[in-house]
C-alpha cells in the first residue's frame, strides 16, 4: 500500500477508483454547479497525471477521448494516479457553447478567485484543489465552430519538461507558442506543472482522427511516465513529429463566398493560392495566398466570410514537403481497429470511409 489519496472529502486507496464532485457555485435557479472528476489509483506507486477536456463547452472531441481512456482495460495495469476531468465547464457543455453563461471565456479567468464570478470560482477549484495534486497535465481542445484543426500539441517556449511530454504524445505536429494571461496552460506553468495542450478537430463534432490520435497520445504519455507497462516491440511505430516555432493566419481579402483549395496537413509555399473569395454577384474572385511556407494546421470551413476573417492557419517549416510526408506517415501508423473492436467508430467522410 503506497498511501491514500484525498480529494473532495473522498479518501481513495491504492487499487480503487472513485467519482468525485467538487462544489463550485450555484446558478440563478439555485441548481448547484459541480466539477466532476474520476480518480484511478494504481496498486503500485507512480506519478499523478490529470487529463482534462471541455474547458470550452463545445469542444466535445476531448470529452470523447477522455471517455474512451476511462473505459480502456489497460487502466487495470495503472501505476500511480490518473485524474480524469472529461467536462471541466459543465454549464457551457450543456448549452453546447464555448462561453460561460455570463459570456466570459473560462480560459481567460485562471487562476480564479473563490469569491469571483462563476468562471473564476471554477478556475479556482481547478488551480486550488486539483492542480496541486498532479505531476503533469494533458488539456484537450478543438477548433471553433466550422474551423478544423490538424491533430497537434501546443507547448510553451523554453519549457523542457512540457516539450518532453509533447514528444512522448507523438502528434503529427508540435507548435511552440506563448501562453495567454489567464489561460489554464499559463496557470499550469506558474504552478510548475508540465502541460501539453492537444488541439484537434472542430467544435461540436466528433471525428475519428482526433479521437484516435488523442487516445494514442494519452497512453503514450502514460507509458513515458511509467504509469503503464511499455508496448511490445513492433506494436507501435513511432513517427516523426514536425516541430514549429512560428505560425500565422492568412485572412479573407474581402467578404463573400469562400472556396478552400488546400486541406489540413498539406504543404504550401509562400505565394501559393490556398483558395479564393468571390463576390455573390459574379464580378470578381480574389485569391487567398500563403504568407509563409509551411503546412496547414487549421482551416475555416465557413462558406460565407467577412473581410479579415481568419481562413488558413499556416505553421512555418523550412521543408514543407517533408513536413507533409511526416504528417501522412503519422496517419498511416495509427493501428487498424476493426469495427467490432472499436468503441462506436466515428466516420467523418461518407465518400472516403465505409458508412
Amino acid at each position: 500500500m503506497w498511501g491514500e489519496f484525498k480529494l473532495g472529502g473522498h479518501v481513495i486507496a491504492p487499487g480503487h477508483h472513485a467519482l468525485v464532485e467538487l462544489p463550485v457555485a450555484s446558478l440563478l435557479s439555485h441548481a448547484p454547479v459541480k466539477l466532476t472528476a474520476r480518480v484511478w489509483r494504481g496498486k503500485r506507486p507512480g506519478p499523478c497525471l490529470m487529463v482534462t477536456a471541455c474547458l470550452h463547452g463545445d469542444e466535445v472531441c476531448g470529452a470523447e477521448v477522455v471517455r474512451r481512456v476511462m473505459m480502456a482495460p489497460t487502466l487495470k495495469r495503472l501505476r500511480g494516479t490518473l485524474i480524469a476531468v472529461p467536462v471541466m465547464n459543465m454549464t457551457s457543455f450543456m448549452a453546447g457553447t464555448r462561453y460561460l453563461p455570463d459570456r466570459r471565456d473560462l480560459n481567460r479567468l485562471f487562476p480564479g478567485a473563490a469569491a469571483g464570478s462563476l468562471g473564476a470560482r471554477l478556475a479556482k477549484v481547478m488551480t486550488g484543489e486539483l492542480l496541486p495534486l498532479v505531476d503533469a497535465v494533458i488539456d484537450m481542445h478543438s477548433g471553433a465552430v466550422n474551423r478544423g484543426n490538424l491533430p497537434q500539441v501546443r507547448v510553451t517556449s523554453n519549457d523542457r519538461a512540457s516539450m518532453e511530454l509533447a514528444k512522448a504524445f507523438n502528434p503529427p505536429a508540435i507548435l511552440v507558442s506563448s501562453t495567454r494571461e489567464g489561460s489554464f496552460r499559463e496557470a499550469c506553468r506558474v504552478a510548475g506543472k508540465p502541460v501539453v495542450l492537444y488541439e484537434s478537430g472542430e467544435a461540436l463534432r466528433l471525428d475519428a482522427a482526433t479521437i484516435r490520435f488523442g487516445m494514442q497520445g494519452v497512453f503514450s504519455v502514460m507509458r513515458h511516465l511509467e504509469m503503464l507497462p511499455p508496448r511490445k516491440k513492433g506494436e507501435v511505430r513511432k513517427t516523426p513529429t514536425v516541430v514549429c516555432r512560428r505560425s500565422a493566419w492568412d485572412r479573407a481579402p474581402l467578404g463573400g463566398l469562400f472556396t478552400p483549395l488546400v486541406g489540413l496537413g498539406k504543404a504550401v509555399n509562400e505565394g501559393d493560392m490556398l483558395g479564393f473569395v468571390g463576390d455573390p454577384f459574379g464580378l470578381r474572385e480574389v485569391p487567398v495566398t500563403a504568407s509563409l511556407s509551411g503546412f496547414v494546421i487549421g482551416r475555416s470551413n465557413e462558406g460565407l466570410v467577412g473581410e479579415g476573417d481568419a481562413l488558413f492557419h499556416i505553421a512555418m517549416t523550412s521543408d514543407p514537403t517533408e513536413a507533409e510526408e511526416g504528417i501522412v506517415e503519422s496517419g498511416e501508423a495509427l493501428p487498424a481497429i476493426p469495427d467490432e473492436g472499436d468503441d462506436h467508430p466515428v466516420h467523418g467522410d461518407v465518400f472516403s470511409e465505409n458508412p
